[in-house]
């Protein structure tokens, strides 16, 4: 009777051993596309927020006067702004140029090696 019972309360302890581990892989992998979709995310922040500084430069560069702000190629990647021209500037348009794009919200350095000067 003895080995019955013991022989029954290891049987209960190793199912319940068993079960606690499917449980917990089963909440891991419910967990996992969690963790996924915080990532997406965050890509679609850093993406939004190129995209607006982009946006916001370019339109920022358009209405300046004395700025060819269409003949300006404007390029964000994680809050670096690249700016480039296929007409010539001169000297100060594009110290211009630079000095906008800095003071826009979200950007964190400005490469003007692109844009061309007389």
């Amino acid at each position: 009777m003895k080995k019955l019972a013991i022989a029954a309360a290891t049987a209960t302890a190793l199912t319940l051993t068993m079960a606690n581990v499917a449980f917990v892989q089963a909440a891991q992998t419910t967990q996992a596309p969690m963790v996924l979709a915080a990532g997406e995310v965050t890509k679609a922040k850093e993406a939004t927020s190129d995209t607006w500084i982009t946006t916001k430069v370019k339109a920022d560069l358009v209405t300046e006067k004395g700025i060819p702000g269409t003949d300006i190629k404007v390029e964000t990647n994680k809050g670096v702004v690249s700016l480039s021209s296929t007409v010539a500037l001169t000297a100060s348009q594009k110290e211009t140029a630079v000095s906008i794009t800095k003071k826009i919200k979200g950007v964190t350095a400005v490469s003007a090696d692109g844009l061309k000067t007389q």
